[in-house]
């Protein structure tokens, strides 16, 4: 009997994890043969998180009207995890690009005060940690929106408040955090942080993300000056040095925000997300573990979830196959992350909308799992009744 251990990351725009997990379970039920197959929903910190955690740990969702990123209400999600003490907050369900239509945006008059909202509601509702995915932000305000939804103040030369977005990142001047509940100075907050850019500079927040968030070459200028001005403004005043943060520049400078003005440790998305789930404890009695996301490239061996998963079985030596929409290698090697073999689940030439699509996208994992389970199956000992 061959015991398998299904752990699929989202395949974005496509599946859930949860949905590809059910697809690849009833590939293997199909087979007719005798495997146990077990899920555990994954995720690496960006889409994807808040619903992993929820259901790896019997928690619940949560819905609110918040404040979105050019200052419209909209309706933001997050998760309380099972216990009731913990939450886990998406900042793209406040501030993510999707929220803004390409014609719109521009990350000089973006906020991630909706992100601040979502943590205070957490809070009220009895969260003592908030877990954080910095994934797909369309800001590149340092997270002072957040902050400002969080009772931190910021002012300019007239000693009046500044408004949302990076553009008036230049104008601060002064900051106060008397006004932070201490409700909110009492939480423990974890970052899934996957990035090691700095705020500002050429390797920083508004030069490497800004062009994805609609920044032109002259915007991008103009935020990376504000980001060193609010920079400077933060040393001078709390001795705190934001440059030197590793990964300040996450999600529009949201790292910095994070870690220098609410001393939350930025964590490896991977490592934050198995280890909540309790992955490595589930490997218990694993012959064979089945990750995958929607493409697999050199970029999966570089924090991503199946590289992840992949490292911890090989921990346990236990073989893990991956399964993508596409495949495509790269260095470093799929193989280097503890994978022993990869298969794209795409049967042959299809327009990639219709490949994508959730009904053609459960199938193809479904037949692919199948076909896993009858070649297994028909190894001595491995599925067989």
């Amino acid at each position: 009997m061959l015991k398998v251990l299904v752990a699929m990351d989202s395949f974005k725009g496509s599946l859930s994890s949860m949905e590809a997990n059910q697809s690849i379970a009833e590939g293997f039920d199909r087979t007719g043969m005798d495997f146990v197959v077990e899920t555990v929903p994954v995720a690496d910190g960006g889409e994807g998180t808040v619903e992993a955690l929820v259901y790896a740990t019997g928690g619940r969702f949560v819905e609110k009207v918040i404040t979105g990123p050019l200052g419209e209400k909209v309706k933001g999600r997050y998760g309380i995890l099972g216990g009731g003490t913990a939450a886990v907050v998406e900042v793209a369900e406040a501030c993510g690009l999707p929220l803004v239509s390409v014609e719109q945006r521009n990350p000089l008059y973006t906020t991630s005060y909706g992100v601040g909202e979502l943590i205070l509601d957490a809070i009220d509702n009895g969260c003592k940690e908030v877990i954080i995915g910095l994934g797909g932000s369309s800001t590149n305000d340092a997270g002072v929106g957040m902050l400002q939804a969080l009772g931190f103040q910021f002012f300019n030369q007239e000693v009046l408040s500044v408004g949302f977005g990076g553009v008036e990142l230049k104008n601060i001047n002064k900051v106060k955090a008397s006004s932070v509940p201490e409700k909110v100075r009492a939480t423990r907050f974890r970052v899934a942080c996957d990035v090691h850019n700095p705020l500002y500079g050429t390797n920083g927040a508004a030069y490497i993300f800004g062009p994805q968030k609609g920044a032109t070459p002259e915007v991008v200028e103009e935020l990376d000056q504000g980001l060193r001005r609010f920079a400077d403004v933060v040393l001078e005043q709390f001795g705190i040095d934001l440059q030197g943060i590793s990964g300040a520049g996450a999600a529009g400078g949201l790292g910095a925000a994070f870690a220098g003005f609410l001393q939350a440790e930025l964590e490896s998305g991977v490592e934050l997300i198995l280890g909540l789930t309790r992955l490595e404890e589930k490997l218990n009695g694993v012959n064979l573990v089945i990750t995958g996301e929607g493409k697999l490239d050199g970029q999966t061996s570089m924090g991503k979830a199946p590289a992840g998963i992949a490292q911890m079985a090989k921990k346990h030596g236990i073989p893990v196959i991956a399964l993508a929409g596409d495949v495509s290698e790269g260095k470093p090697s799929l193989y280097e992350s503890g994978i022993a073999a990869y298969f794209t689940v795409v049967g042959g030439p299809v327009d990639l909308n219709v490949a994508m699509s959730p009904e053609v996208a459960s199938g193809n994992l479904r037949r692919t799992a199948e076909q896993l389970g009858r070649v297994l199956g028909l190894v001595d000992g491995f599925g067989g009744k």
